[in-house]
């Protein structure tokens, strides 16, 4: 049987050779514990052509910055937003280059518990040893404070509050007790180089408030949808088209669709068109992750079900399952947008996107 390739790989495995690359030339000075210096981490993330490394995250480079700068003081990082503002990437390149290692996460939810977040125990060496370092089954945050590494905790205001406090002492005195161990054993301390970052959904309706202990020990950067509709039709090409090529899809989307998709998103997101002109805005984020994940499934709905060019008509039935999910207002402020803002737009691709408003639900 033909082994089946992994469908995402982390970080520091995707980009083994850019990493391994910038340590090689890497002759900055480094915080303890980090395996590159600040700057090259820089260079990982925000890109450089000139030594064929990719950019990967598309943000403010200052955030960048102040995020590196939170990581080397040993303050925790909080990064919020709205969805899909590439939070969680920001958060697995940065562990990813700091300490080579992205995958020492937490997923927050209601149902997270304390020992998913420090230790459990392998219960048949429990009961016939009793506890021991050996009967210890780690979870990310005793794995990154025994090795030294980022622990990622991901939607940590999904928590209920005393899960989210037992970050308290390890974020400040540095060290977690466990106290079924005796002696030495009982008190892991962490070493150069572990820290936290976590991430905040802004828009989560069941987030539960951080305790002001804890939020005291976290720097705070927030992280905003890209401003530039350019830049965002550049990613949002980049991105689906390696999509595509993963699906098996080689034709990359048309820019006149990738317009009609960019625009729809932006305006709906802001509530406000290219002119300047007032709409409503939909209760969904509309983010510019959606929007690659809206553009993959046009390229592949198109490449296996259709004429293997994404049309408009396409893009409308693609469209549904982004903009139409919880609220049935939505729908009524979807149809509104076609009736007053594509109908007025020039262009034969906006034509049969208006045309097309008769595949919208209802």
């Amino acid at each position: 049987m033909t082994e089946l390739a992994a469908q995402r790989l982390p970080a520091e495995v995707q980009y083994e050779a850019e990493l391994a690359s910038l340590a090689t030339a890497d002759a900055g000075p480094r915080p303890p514990g980090w395996r590159l210096s600040p700057r090259a981490v820089r260079t990982f993330i925000l890109g450089d052509p000139a030594r064929q490394v990719r950019r990967k995250f598309v943000g403010n480079p200052s955030l960048v910055d102040r995020a590196m700068v939170a990581l080397a003081t040993n303050r925790g990082l909080m990064l919020v937003g709205e969805p899909g503002t590439a939070k969680s990437l920001l958060s697995e390149l940065l562990a990813a280059a700091i300490c080579g290692r992205s995958t020492l996460t937490i997923q927050g939810s209601a149902g997270t518990t304390d020992d998913q977040i420090k230790y459990s125990w392998n219960y048949a060496l429990l009961l016939a040893e009793g506890p021991s370092e050996r009967s210890i089954v780690p979870a990310p945050l005793y794995t990154g404070m025994k090795v030294g590494a980022i622990v990622r905790f991901e939607e940590v205001t999904r928590c209920p509050l005393e899960i989210q406090d037992s970050l308290l002492a390890a974020l400040s005195e540095r060290v977690l007790a466990v106290p079924e161990l005796e002696g030495p054993a009982g008190m892991l301390f962490a070493r150069e180089g572990f820290n936290v970052i976590a991430t905040a959904n802004t828009r989560d309706l069941g987030v539960n408030e951080m305790s002001a202990a804890l939020k005291r020990r976290f720097n705070f950067e927030t992280v905003f949808p890209i401003p530039d509709f350019h830049v965002e039709m550049d990613l949002v090409r980049e991105e689906s088209t390696r999509l595509l090529a993963r699906s098996g899809v080689t034709r990359a989307l048309g820019d006149d669709v990738l317009e009609l998709l960019v625009t729809t998103f932006r305006e709906l997101r802001e509530g406000r068109t290219a002119t300047g002109d007032a709409m409503d805005r939909l209760s969904n984020p509309m983010s510019t992750a959606e929007a690659v994940s809206v553009a993959h499934a046009l390229g592949v709905r198109s490449h296996f079900l259709g004429a293997g060019t994404a049309t408009p008509a396409e893009l409308v039935e693609c469209l549904v399952g982004a903009a139409l999910k919880t609220d049935p207002e939505d729908l009524v402020r979807l149809r509104r947008y076609f009736e007053h803002r594509v109908a007025k737009a020039q262009g034969s691709h906006w034509r049969a996107y208006y045309e097309a408003r008769t595949r919208l639900p209802g």
